[in-house]
């Protein structure tokens, strides 16, 4: 006997596309005039227009002295109520734990704190890996592949002070070299460390972005050095697509591939 297709739930048509005027709005990153939204949406002009009154009687949208439609009070109000309500390393936690469940791939999560790279979370993969790091563990900003994440994407005033104190430690770095390798971190959208800060491991790391499209956390692929080449390409392609997906949920300005 086939399995009836569960029902889709009903809702108010009209809320529906009142909410598609909106991301419509939003996606196009500021004042914008009918015409424009109307592409956007794919409503007709009377129907869009219509809409955009309703919406800004409630706040939701504004239109400036030229006749320009943007986000207003009540939208922008909405959106920070729900940044304010976004649980960043749950979010990362658990998609992150999905991932390693689904590749048995090790990952480690990593926030930029006062004395450099920490790491925060630990997703252990099959086999698992043995290694000195742990939670709390402080990583190089500078030779690791976690650091190289938080020296690229974060404000240079945040890192210059713990750069220069590493420096003091390791040995001087030319200012140039530093350049070149967030170019390269930039450049990529990633940063990969193969063995030389701990022999036997490679590293790759990617970016979590936040709204304003800084790192807040840093997701480095741990595996042996020589293990399969495919197996190790394939889990850092889908780990990039799963920071992405995380930067997305943070209202991260992620530009289309």
């Amino acid at each position: 006997m086939p399995v009836a297709k569960p029902k889709k739930r009903a809702g108010i048509q009209s809320v529906e596309i009142g909410m598609r005027v909106l991301d419509t709005l939003a996606g196009l990153g500021g004042p914008r005039p009918l015409a424009a939204i109307v592409r956007g949406c794919g409503l007709s002009p009377s129907q869009t227009h219509r809409y955009l009154a309703s919406l800004s009687e409630a706040g939701m949208v504004l239109q400036d002295q030229h006749g320009n439609y943007d986000l207003g009070p009540a939208a922008l109000k909405l959106g920070l109520s729900a940044l304010g309500r976004i649980d960043v390393f749950r979010i990362a936690d658990e998609k992150l734990g999905a991932f390693c469940q689904s590749t048995g791939s090790t990952v480690l999560l990593a926030a930029l704190g006062p004395s450099g790279p920490t790491i925060v979370r630990w997703h252990m993969g099959r086999p698992p890996i043995v290694t000195s790091l742990a939670l709390g563990s402080v990583l190089s900003l500078v030779h690791s592949a976690t650091g190289q994440i938080f020296l690229a994407y974060r404000p240079e005033q945040e890192t210059e002070a713990l750069v220069q104190e590493e420096l003091d430690k390791t040995g001087p770095v030319t200012t140039a070299s530093i350049e070149k390798l967030k170019a390269k971190v930039r450049s990529e959208g990633t940063a990969h460390v193969g063995g030389t800060l701990i022999p036997g491991l490679d590293a790759k790391a990617y970016p979590i972005f936040d709204l304003q499209g800084n790192a807040v956390l840093s997701a480095t692929l741990i595996s042996l050095s020589g293990r399969a080449e495919q197996h190790s390409s394939q889990a850092a392609r889908k780990l990039r697509a799963v920071c992405t997906e995380i930067s997305q949920i943070l209202g991260a300005p992620i530009a289309a591939e």
